[in-house]
């Protein structure tokens, strides 16, 4: 083989490979997830929740059609968003709140804060687009959901980075952990957004049953056999970047995200949306 047909070669293949990432990026993939607890009310069985994270303003066809057309085709009963809707390297509102403005007219949606809305400098306009179109914002909130006589409490906590200066190595969590200690423990069944997976200990600690995270972006290069290679505040070979994570009686569920920030392209891991079915079965895995 000379040099030319060589170079012709190596050219296709770094052109198919560009051609694959640039497929994958833009295709979404919806991962179902059973859970089952004894604790959830009779009225909640078969409750659908559709959670996204880290749009950071990435568009999925005209008017975000392609992504609304999917979750709708799920029939949620509530839509968490748990961070990072915009970037805020090339901040764009505009583009997100397509998605939320047709997300609403679904389902309710549920909306915690990612460490993007506090470095943006911008989270008083964000939140007050997100209120008037009808979204439930919670910054250390707490929500009830009420069928018939049965109810469960969504609990929302605000980013630490609201209390970080961006560029700070460790992240300041005096704040973060009053605030979620301020939630008060409860008979009813709990559902947390927090944007931070890595803190699964944390929420633990709070006993608290169902947690929703995103943030690691599925540790954007995703290894057969071996999972994601990297996520912020995580490092390699991160522990939580995707799927269901158990400790104690504490569930941690983590999206994949559907967007990119620093890097582009993702590898072997499609922008997700996951789709939980909450389950009431008695002695059954959580």
């Amino acid at each position: 083989m000379n040099i030319k047909t060589k170079i012709t070669v190596y050219f296709i293949i770094v052109l198919l490979i560009l051609i694959y990432l640039g497929f994958q990026n833009g295709h979404l993939k919806t991962t179902t997830i059973k859970y089952s607890n004894d604790k959830l009310p009779k009225s909640f069985d078969n409750f659908t929740i559709i959670h996204v994270s880290d749009l950071h303003s990435k568009k999925f066809g005209e008017g975000q059609i392609k992504i609304l057309n999917k979750i709708k085709k799920e029939n949620p009963d509530i839509i968490l968003v748990t961070g990072d809707l915009i970037d805020r390297r090339r901040y764009d509102l505009e583009t997100s709140m397509l998605f939320i403005t047709g997300a609403v007219e679904i389902a309710p949606v549920y909306y915690v804060s990612g460490n993007h809305e506090a470095w943006s400098l911008r989270y008083g306009e964000i939140k007050e687009r997100l209120l008037k179109s009808g979204v439930y914002v919670l910054d250390n909130e707490t929500s009830e959901i009420v069928i018939g006589e049965d109810k469960i409490e969504v609990l929302g906590i605000k980013d630490p980075a609201f209390d970080t200066p961006e560029g700070i190595k460790d992240i300041y969590l005096t704040n973060f952990i009053q605030n979620l200690n301020s939630f008060s423990q409860s008979e009813n069944f709990q559902i947390l957004l927090s944007h931070r997976p890595e803190l699964f200990d944390l929420y633990v600690n709070e006993e608290i049953d169902l947690i929703f995270s995103g943030h690691a972006h599925g540790g954007q290069f995703r290894l057969p056999f071996i999972g994601g290679l990297f996520a912020p505040d995580q490092g390699l070979f991160p522990k939580y970047t995707s799927g269901k994570h158990k400790i104690n009686g504490s569930t941690l569920v983590v999206s994949r995200g559907l967007g990119n920030s620093v890097f582009p392209l993702r590898l072997f891991n499609n922008p997700e949306i996951v789709k939980v079915i909450l389950q009431k079965e008695v002695n059954h895995e959580k």
